[in-house]
Formats: C-alpha cells, structure tokens, sequence
C-alpha cells in the first residue's frame, strides 16, 4: 500500500492592499511564513504509528494553483490544513477520489465541521487521531474503511505517543523543527482554535519522550532550532521546569508559546537563558485591561495580568530572551483609538518582536459561535478569510473598513524599518546588562 500524508499548510491573505504592503514589510510576514513553512507534526506523528511495511510519503502542497497534475501516485492520502486552505484541500480531495485515491482528513477544521469535510473523503477523523488510527489502518487492510472515526471518547495518553516520522522531511527545507510537549490548555479564551478544540483535558507528555524526539531531530540535524508546539508550555510549572533542564542538555536552540505569568518566577527565567531559549511568544491580546476583560472565559486572567505587561517584558528580556509579543485588533469594546493604543505600547516596552493580527473567528471555537448568533459574520463559511489578517466580522465599535484601514496603517507603523531597528537596538542593550549564562 502505498500512503501519502500531505500537508496544506499556507497562507494567502485576501486583502489586496494588505498583501502589497505586506511585500514592502518583511517584518509583517516573517512570523506567518515561519508557521507556513513548519512541517505538519499531527501527519509526521501518524506516520510514527504507521507499519513500515506500508510505503509512505510526506509532501506539502503550499499552493494549489502551482499543482496540474495530483502530487504523487497513492492508494490512500491523509491531508490536514488550516483553515484558511481548507477549500484547496477539499479540491485536492476531490481531485484525488476521482482519480480512485482513497482520502482521509482530519485536524482541528474536520473536527469543528465533520459534516461538511465528509463530503470531499472517504473517511474523516474527528478528534485526536491518535486513539483511531490504528482502526484506520486495521480498515483499510481490510476494505472496511468507515465514513467517521470520532476520537473524542477516547482522550490519548500523551505517555504513549508515537516518535513522529521526521526521517520522512527533507530537513534543509526548514529552518526550525517542531516539538509537542502538552495538549490542550488550563484557560479557555474565547478565540483560541489550538490544540484546546481537540484536546479540552490539559496534559502533558513525559519529558523523556521529548528528549527522545529532540535527539531524533538532531540524528539528522546536528544543532537544530526547535519550535515547541505548545499553547502555553509553562501551565504547569513543574512539568515545565523539568522540561527545560533536560533541553538545557541538549545543546539547541528553542523557541516556545507561554503566558505572561512566567515573568514572576526569576528561576524560570535563569533556567531558560541558561537552556537556550531565544524567544517566548506571549499573547498580551490588548495593552489595556479593558480591552481583554472577559477574553479569558473561566476566570478573566488575561485582564488581571494587564497592568502588568511593562514591567513584565522588561524583565523577561533582561534575562536574555527576546519577547515576540502578539496583539488582536478588533476585541468587544475597542475601537479606533486601539490602533494607537498598541503602537504606543509596543514602542514603550522595546518588545523585540511583534505580531499583530485581526481577530479571527474561526470554526469550533466559542467566539465563532457568539459572532454567528449575533449576526456580525459577514461571511459565515469564508474559511479563505481566516488567515488572521483578513476582516470578516462586524466590529461593536467601529466599521468592519476602518478595522481593516486601521490595521494596514498600523503594521506599516509598527513594521517601518525604523521602528524594527530600534526595537532590536533597544534588545542588544539590555542583552549587554543581562545576567550571564551559566557554564554547564
């Protein structure tokens, strides 16, 4: 049997102005091409649980457009996307089962709209794949495939995963590697589409089974840069220090998602610059408190931590690691005035690094539930439109225009060559009176 798993993972933003602009701001698209260029790790882990007696394939297909004829010749072909590429996905599907190619999907899109994936498969997985990939293959042997496999009874135990197929890359494609060390998150934002809409339970894999995956990394790629594939990998402080003194010996350089809170606990902060960490991405959401009240759907942290944000960043980077802060525009209860709330902000706390975005309201997650009751999705299945930079919804205090006016003003301020100089000028500075690295 010959296998494809075949990755669908770019971005197109819709936004004609903003993609020209975006051309002349390479800070702009930096972050995002990093994502889109990441290899698919939900499909390298599949491939783990897979036979070696089946031929597999790993390949990304980044734009459709580019592809005339169907990539490779396969029995079976196991495709994830992001949302904002899955319609090019459900093509590349039909396209493969008129050609008599058995599709399967799966990933966070399939899980949140089973019903409509399963017109362009033979199967849909709902869920974590992992509980049901063996039935899935076991099925497939046999000529029993199912429409539906639906994981979301059967929670997988982190403790079991797979080493995933990184043999199956070509690593001089990739300028970082990723790494899953959790599932899932203790908070519910309201807008979050990670791993919390496959996994609500938190949890966490043994710090052995990461170190086993690093080293793989490292058969192939003697001083990787690894992205840990987290949404918050500090939650849990224990496991996460654990964590970082057994990357602390590997010998790499790494790059994580975590939340604000990490800037209290100096230890922490030693232990990651004497690890190797280069950047944490943090999601402030909004500089003011009003701005992120009620974000945070179980106990508004977000908005408890605002007031705090400065002197947090501060000493975050004074350790060493750079700070890529993120923003959302267009939260309940901003409106113009957000545009130069951020920009002020992000002049004023020299953070490193940037990201800022539209806010997205995509499948599966509460907020595209609330935006859909109340009417302010100005196109309820324009899945191409979720690429976080792109407006599809009618903001509460201001026009969905001058949202989108607003923001292509904004990054042009934000990503000027002046201010990304000074923001990494103002970084080798503090580098210079950061306490020094801890011979190991």
């Amino acid at each position: 049997m010959k296998m494809g798993f075949i990755a669908m993972s770019g971005v197109r933003v819709q936004d004609a102005q903003l993609m020209e602009l975006g051309l002349t701001l390479p800070g702009f698209v930096e972050r995002s091409k990093v994502i889109a260029s990441l290899p698919s790790l939900g499909l390298l882990t599949l491939a783990g649980m897979t036979p070696r007696d089946i031929d597999m394939t790993y390949l990304e297909v980044p734009e459709l457009d580019a592809v005339e004829h169907l990539p490779g010749e396969f029995d079976v072909v196991a495709i994830a996307s992001f949302s904002a590429m899955i319609k090019d996905a459900y093509h590349l599907a039909d396209r493969y089962r008129a050609a008599g190619t058995q599709v399967i999907l799966g990933g966070l899109h399939v899980t949140a709209l089973p019903d409509e994936a399963q017109a362009h498969a033979n199967a849909v997985v709902v869920g974590e794949a992992e509980p049901v990939w063996p039935q899935v293959l076991h099925d497939l042997r046999h000529g029993t495939l199912q429409a539906r496999y639906d994981a979301r009874s059967s929670p997988f135990d982190l403790a079991n995963a797979p080493m995933p197929r990184f043999d199956l890359l070509d690593i001089n494609r990739y300028n970082r590697l990723t790494v899953q060390t959790q599932r899932g998150c203790p908070y519910s934002c309201e807008f979050c589409a990670s791993s919390i809409r496959l996994s609500p339970r938190f949890k966490v894999k043994p710090v052995e089974k990461v170190v086993s995956e690093i080293e793989a990394i490292k058969a192939l790629w003697r001083r990787p840069f690894i992205e840990l594939a987290d949404d918050n990998t500090f939650a849990n402080r224990n496991h996460g220090k654990k964590l970082v003194r057994a990357i602390a010996r590997q010998d790499v350089r790494w790059f994580t998602e975590t939340d604000i809170s990490i800037a209290k606990d100096e230890e922490l902060l030693s232990m990651l610059r004497d690890s190797g960490c280069a950047q944490v991405l943090i999601g402030f959401e909004h500089p003011t408190r009003s701005g992120v009240e009620g974000l945070e759907e179980k106990s508004n942290w977000k908005a408890r931590q605002a007031d705090g944000y400065l002197e947090a960043i501060e000493r975050i980077q004074r350790h060493g690691i750079s700070v890529n802060g993120c923003f959302i525009l267009g939260l309940d209860g901003t409106g113009e005035e957000s545009f130069d709330e951020v920009l002020d902000f992000v002049d004023q706390s020299g953070l490193y690094e940037v990201q800022v975005t539209v806010q997205t309201p995509f499948p599966g997650t509460p907020l595209y539930d609330r935006r859909r009751r109340e009417g302010r999705l100005l196109e309820p299945t324009a899945w191409e439109r979720c690429t976080l930079f792109d407006v599809n919804f009618q903001p509460d205090r201001m026009s969905a225009t001058a949202l989108a006016e607003g923001f292509r003003e904004l990054i042009g301020n934000v990503y000027s060559e002046e201010r990304v100089q000074a923001r990494r000028k103002y970084f080798q500075t503090q580098l210079r009176t950061a306490p020094r690295r801890a011979l190991t």
